[in-house]
């Protein structure tokens, strides 16, 4: 029977059951059953320490978990010791454990390692270069089969400079401030030198020097592809890649205006393009006015670059988000036409871009109008045909006719496309078209709504209730009609001519369309989308449409007519006898009645001659066809010319002084014929200077 111990213990152990207990003084860990010691070991002694924390537990006298709270060290080391101790006994413990010598290090090949070594090499360098592991070599270096030399690590301390320092330096620079590589400025300045060359330097505190992160993605991006081949640059300092790359981290550094450069080091950003520094804002304008000088170069470039995009990617060359994006200009070089502003919530003077997004919101290339024709007419004129012409793969088209085609790709847009007439036109063409119903007409019963898992772009998933019928559209068109039913109760209806894609993956086009709309709004806040890099005005082509002068008159009239028509039937409507009935009263009623009845068929028959009028005047013309027109108005003394002139004519931009015989009557009496300038009275059929607005 074993001898019982009171669980009495010296002062300063700690407790690993009720019954046993450990203490370490002067380096010697002490274990105690009870008051007696049973083992001792050294503090460092991990061997003999192992050995006697498995006997324990094997012996029953504690637990794994006991050692583990006791001593803090991992169960998993516990369990590791009590099964050596169970499997190979006390010995396991005191073995000396097997090593393996590098074996592959002999003869020329240790001598070889041992050189390389010796000439300052690392170990992984010195690996790879003679085809051995590296922790081969720091086995052997161990083992003192090869030692390692150390390297004096000043010897390769690279001089580094600060901002500080650049400052002092870029401020006594000869040829202005921090133009520190002089020889090459003279150089370019004689024409000796082609584009100053590209040299990184290590430095220190460059303010906005987090813009390189991006820059691989940006070259990624094909920033300068196509750029030598569509663009030149006369022999100077700076390089054409230069020019594009400034411009790009100036956007990524949120610098919304090429004048706001004036406010930067140009030295520290000098640094980011590897040059001394920057151009001046003078430069750079002289640069950008060389490179627009060509139109149409950047719209070239743009199909160049989105045919990249688009060959890159061909996940994303199947479907298309088209919206306009009504851009403000608020400058004095033309008066541009008023166009709605929704954000603004007024008509204001601008250009209407019209962007074509991928599905993950990536701008392809965009199309800009001075004068709105309308999202259709853009679709159908410039947008479809451009697509036609640069998508990467086109399938076989043919078999056109038959309604079951794979689509070639998919147009997505708004309401404001929404025209049965184009859809057919575009189905004839296999592309498919995702639009919202405009007429949804009544509500669906909540029954055919059904909860589907719909994968969106992002690659999340989520459910959906979703309906689905045939509709016909005006021409006998049939197409799909997909409802979404939302927590509120509302239904949203979306078109669709496509007759292959699932149902989930058309709720997913359409329903993320609002990428587009967050595109457009990061780039406002964040990269000024609106803002024009370079200022110009250009004439503006003859066959643009603009609205006739005569048909917005006609239409004007009808518009003031008809609310004075209003007006006249609600005063008839509010007409009647109050009071004690009088004849005077009666008279006086009748009398009344019979003048608004009067004023009211007066009013009807004027509107039905207007409309008549304005329904034989066409409602467009050609600004070709408006300047022939200009000729043969005849105003009167009160009109102003100028005025009129400037309304009637949405040009954007300013060409050249042109000649118009405009007939005045009289004409003693008109004065101020040239946008707002005073001039003198003009004789009949005199030719007049007049620019366009």
């Amino acid at each position: 029977m074993p001898q019982l111990q009171l669980p009495i213990f010296p002062e300063g152990v700690t407790l690993i059951t009720n019954e046993i207990a450990f203490q370490c003084k002067d380096g010697i860990v002490t274990y105690f059953y009870g008051h007696l010691p049973v083992f001792q070991h050294g503090k460092e002694d991990l061997k003999c320490f192992r050995f006697f924390t498995s006997q324990l537990v094997i012996n029953g006298s504690v637990r794994q978990a006991d050692i583990v709270r006791a001593f803090a060290i991992p169960r998993v080391t516990v369990k590791r010791y009590v099964k050596l101790m169970r499997q190979q006994g006390a010995k396991g413990f005191f073995v000396p454990p097997r090593r393996r010598s590098a074996s592959v290090l002999k003869g020329e090949v240790s001598l070889r390692v041992q050189a390389l070594l010796d000439a300052g090499k690392g170990v992984p360098e010195v690996g790879r270069e003679v085809d051995v592991l590296a922790n081969t070599l720091h086995k052997a270096i161990r083992c003192g089969r090869l030692h390692e030399t150390k390297i004096d690590s000043t010897v390769k301390e690279v001089v580094v400079s600060t901002k500080s320092k650049r400052s002092e330096a870029d401020s006594v620079a000869d040829m202005g401030y921090a133009t520190t590589r002089s020889l090459e400025r003279v150089a370019a300045a004689l024409g000796q030198l082609e584009a100053a060359p590209i040299q990184f330097e290590p430095v220190v505190d460059v303010p906005s020097g987090g813009v390189l992160l991006a820059l691989p993605a940006l070259l990624a991006n094909a920033l300068l592809h196509h750029t030598r081949d569509l663009y030149c640059l006369p022999k100077g300092f700076y390089a054409i890649e230069s020019i594009f790359v400034l411009l790009a981290l100036m956007a990524l550094a949120r610098i919304k205006s090429i004048e706001q450069m004036r406010y930067v080091a140009p030295g520290e950003w000098g640094k980011l393009l590897g040059l001394d520094r920057i151009p001046e804002v003078r430069t750079v304008r002289e640069k950008l006015t060389t490179l627009c000088n060509e139109p149409g170069r950047a719209a070239r470039w743009n199909t160049q670059l989105a045919v990249d995009w688009m060959t890159a990617d061909p996940q994303s060359a199947g479907v298309f988000y088209a919206d306009s994006h009504v851009r403000v200009y608020h400058g004095s070089l033309t008066k541009l036409p008023r166009h709605y502003v929704a954000r603004q919530r007024l008509c204001l003077r601008s250009t209407t871009d019209f962007w074509i997004n991928a599905l993950d919101g990536r701008p392809f290339f965009l199309v800009t109008k001075e004068v709105d024709p309308g999202l259709v007419s853009v679709l159908r004129s410039e947008v479809v045909p451009w697509l036609e012409n640069n998508l990467p793969a086109k399938p076989d088209p043919a078999e056109g006719n038959n309604d079951f085609v794979q689509p070639r790709f998919t147009l997505v847009f708004d309401r404001e496309a929404y025209s049965p007439s184009f859809f057919r036109e575009m189905k004839q063409k296999q592309i498919a078209v995702l639009t919202y119903h405009k007429y949804p007409g009544e509500d669906w019963a909540l029954e055919e709504f059904v909860e589907r898992q719909v994968a969106l772009v992002s690659g999340e998933v989520v459910s959906m209730k979703l309906a689905e019928r045939g509709t016909q559209l005006p021409g006998k068109l049939w197409v799909r009609e997909v409802r979404k039913l939302t927590a509120s109760g509302h239904q949203t209806a979306i078109l669709s001519t496509d007759d292959h894609t699932e149902l989930t993956s058309l709720a997913a086009s359409m329903f993320a369309r609002w990428c587009q709309e967050n595109f457009f709004k990061y780039m406002r806040e964040h990269f000024n989308l609106d803002r024009l890099v370079e200022y110009g005005t250009e004439a503006v082509p003859d066959t643009v449409g603009v609205v006739n002068p005569a048909w917005r008159n006609l239409d004007g009239q009808i518009r003031k007519k008809s609310g004075q028509f209003g007006r006249q039937l609600a005063l008839f409507g509010e007409l009647s006898l109050e009071g004690e009935l009088t004849e005077a009263g009666v008279n006086s009623y009748q009398k009344r009645q019979g003048e608004l009845q009067e004023n009211i068929t007066h009013l009807r028959q004027e509107i039905d001659q207007v409309k008549e009028k304005r329904k034989q005047t066409p409602h467009h013309i050609t600004a070709g066809e408006f300047q022939l027109k200009i000729a043969s108005i005849a105003y009167g003394p009160k009109r102003n010319v100028s005025s009129i002139l400037s309304n009637c004519l949405p040009t954007a931009r300013r060409p050249t002084w042109r000649t118009y015989y405009v007939t005045i009557c009289p004409a003693p009496t008109m004065h101020g014929l040239c946008c707002g300038k005073s001039m003198k009275p003009k004789p009949i059929c005199t030719p007049i200077l007049w620019q366009k607005l």
